[in-house]
């Protein structure tokens, strides 16, 4: 079987450019960030379903009859022999409250940020010089000559 070296140069060529435009890509600060973002906010959701499944749940058990709600469900009616069909709600609310609390989380982080954005911006700017006009350019001039003799 013989090789077309044109044909295989060819591919060469095209395949270094696309890694080349690869390595643009990547070496993008945005790219980079979303990249951090995303790995810090998978951490993030694990911290958040551990506070939520392993101590707000039981304390909100706890107070309303040693309810566990991850076994919250409603079982259909079974039908001709069937398996028994669950309806987990109890697993939704604990997902309803991942979000929430998620969602509070982003919440203040972005007040906060646009706070911090706001305090930057609001450094006051120096005062304007005055525009004087040739007749208080001429008095201060005179007054400077008052004071020098």
């Amino acid at each position: 079987m013989a090789v077309d070296m044109n044909k295989a140069k060819e591919t060469i060529k095209k395949n270094g450019r696309i890694v080349g435009e690869f390595k643009e890509f990547i070496s993008r600060g945005n790219v980079v960030d979303m990249a951090v973002g995303i790995i810090v906010g998978s951490a993030f959701t694990a911290i958040v379903n551990s506070l939520v499944n392993d101590i707000l749940m039981p304390v909100i058990g706890y107070f309303i009859s040693g309810i566990k709600f991850s076994d919250m469900s409603y079982a259909l009616p079974v039908i001709n022999g069937g398996k028994a069909v669950l309806i987990n709600y109890g697993m939704f609310l604990q997902k309803i409250v991942d979000f929430l609390l998620i969602a509070l989380v982003v919440f203040f982080m972005v007040k906060l940020l646009n706070r911090l954005r706001r305090k930057k911006e609001e450094k006051p700017a120096e005062p304007p010089k005055p525009v004087l006009t040739k007749e208080a350019e001429l008095l201060t001039e005179i007054r400077d000559l008052l004071k020098k003799g």
